[in-house]
């Protein structure tokens, strides 16, 4: 449940900090005095986006935090799978706004992103304000409350997971069977395109080699001259490079008695002369060998031209891509000449899958049935409670052919407030004010079945007056008693303020350059005022004050 909530420099807000209880509690106040403004706060800390115009002006920077007491509920699960700390109790959800427009989230004091903070922010509080109401009127809205109280969210995942690789496999079937058609058509095409990079006989290191060669072939005279000068400086009976060193070698050693220092040098120098000696045999040898090959020439050209051409008409940027290229039109022809098994088999998979769905929806839709029966039941019990006397209400479940993400189930929520009057969808004929009361009557149902910690009604109360909006507030009372759970209501009618276990009072005050929205706790004795305000007005009377009392079961 919200423990406390600490607002700083939000819209109308200089700095509010306020603690919260479990049961029911209302908030109240004149219309613009701050209640709306409190729930954005709230909502920021959901998951929802920001608007920086919230920013109060002047300021650097806003922050909203909540603490969340989360003994009673299953939280593990969520912060292990998010890698948050969480010591089994407390939450601390923080929201950072600041004036240059960056954003931050913090779950722990560890920093996250929208998407988890909402799916956190889902699972903590739910906010029911008046727009919520057309969520009736919506036919995925009314089944996601059948499946609540049906309680078959795990075969219902079950479903949807097998819905999503049914139809991953339908959709591959076809894509696989459009290309195997085309494939067919194409099929010699194909074979002609792989018979000539399978006859090329590519490898991935073959061009670069080609290339250095087709330079050398090119310059094979100009490589053997310079061979041959190489040579005949290195090898030259008369004074060559080979000779001189041999004879530096041996005036070295030869002086190494008298000068020791020469015996250092001149094993240096045998070491060069050996070394040189290798590179005079090696130039010899390739000049030997050195000579202009018109026909390889030739070939090495021709295979180059091969190769670019190749790379040019499959769009190929070098061997390697045309190595795969030949790969993937060996695996197309291949499943051309097996594409009816492969279909066949895909075909007995679906199949499979079809089965599967088939036998879970069939389950989902009894399990469904079961909660609609319930569902009707409780739903014209209580709305009979709530001055609807003649009420008629019927889960409508048609089951289709087709399989969908949810089933194979279309709900329609039937309803009648008349006598003899035959039961229509409830888009089509419920009023503003029936339609507040059969959304919190479907509220008070579902909290029975999930586990929620905090739900805040704004102004569930719009069209009712009287017993009724009483009748409601002990829906509220109820809801926030029995499940141990923590329900908000704000309201503008003393007969729902008169029974909330605490009360706050949302105001505000203006200076000379500014606004500032309060919220405050009430005591027993304000109560008292701010109920008879809201029975009589500004002007306080002492029937207002007597009814207020009388409303509050007070002397």
């Amino acid at each position: 449940m919200l423990q406390s909530l600490h607002i700083q420099n939000y819209a109308l807000i200089d700095q509010l900090d306020i603690s919260f209880e479990k049961g029911f509690s209302v908030i109240t106040g004149e219309t613009g005095a701050g209640k709306s403004i409190l729930l954005g706060a709230i909502g920021l800390l959901l998951g929802q986006r920001a608007d920086m115009k919230m920013l109060k002006a002047g300021a650097q920077r806003c922050v909203i935090e909540a603490e969340f007491d989360l003994t009673d509920y299953d939280f593990a699960d969520y912060f292990t799978t998010h890698d948050l700390d969480f010591d089994g109790h407390s939450c601390i959800i923080r929201r950072e706004l600041t004036s240059t427009g960056k954003s931050r989230a913090f779950i722990n004091d560890t920093p996250t992103s929208l998407n988890e903070l909402k799916e956190l922010g889902d699972q903590l509080i739910d906010i029911h304000s008046q727009h919520q109401n057309l969520l009736l009127n919506k036919e995925n809205f009314q089944l996601q409350v059948l499946d609540a109280l049906a309680q078959d969210s795990a075969l219902l995942d079950q479903y949807k997971q097998n819905y999503k690789e049914y139809c991953q496999l339908r959709d591959e079937l076809e894509s696989k069977k459009a290309q195997s058609d085309k494939d067919k058509e194409e099929q010699e095409y194909l074979a002609f395109q792989l018979k000539q990079l399978q006859e090329a006989q590519l490898s991935v290191e073959e061009e670069q080699a080609l290339e250095q060669e087709l330079t050398t072939l090119e310059h094979a005279e100009e490589i053997k001259t310079a061979l041959y000068q190489c040579n005949s400086i290195l090898n030259s009976e008369q004074n060559g490079l080979i000779d001189q060193m041999r004879d530096v070698k041996r005036k070295l050693e030869s002086m190494a008695s008298v000068y020791p220092p020469a015996q250092e040098l001149a094993e240096r120098m045998d070491s060069c002369y050996i070394e040189v000696r290798d590179i005079a045999d090696e130039v010899e040898s390739d000049m030997e060998t050195m000579e202009f090959d018109p026909e390889r020439l030739n070939y090495v050209n021709e295979r180059i031209s091969t190769i670019h051409s190749l790379k040019q008409k499959f769009h190929a940027d070098d061997i390697e891509e045309l190595i795969q290229i030949e790969e993937e039109l060996a695996e197309r022809l291949s499943l051309i000449d097996n594409s009816d098994e492969y279909l066949l088999e895909m075909q007995r998979r679906i199949t499979q899958h079809e089965k599967e769905l088939d036998k879970m929806a069939v389950q989902l839709t009894k399990q469904r049935t079961t909660a609609a029966s319930k569902l009707e039941g409780e739903m014209c019990s209580r709305l009979v409670a709530l001055g609807i006397p003649n009420v008629q209400f019927q889960v409508n479940i048609q089951t289709e052919k087709m399989f969908s993400p949810t089933g194979r189930d279309k709900i329609v929520y039937l309803f009648s407030a008349n006598k003899n009057i035959p039961m229509q969808p409830l888009s089509q004929v419920a009023s503003g004010g029936e339609m507040a009361r059969l959304m919190l009557v479907l509220k008070a149902i579902i909290s029975s079945s999930v586990k929620l910690p905090t739900i805040i009604f704004d102004e569930i109360d719009t069209g009712v007056s009287g017993h009724i909006a009483e009748k409601m507030a002990h829906i509220m009372q109820e809801m926030g008693t029995n499940h141990h759970r923590q329900v908000i209501s704000i309201t503008h009618l003393p007969q729902i303020a008169a029974l909330g276990e605490q009360h706050y009072r949302v105001y505000k005050t203006d200076s000379e350059d500014t606004t500032t929205s309060h919220i405050v706790r009430l005591t027993p004795e304000e109560r008292i005022e701010e109920v008879a305000h809201m029975l009589s007005g500004s002007t306080l009377t002492e029937a207002a004050i007597a009814n207020a009392k009388s409303l509050l079961g007070t002397k």
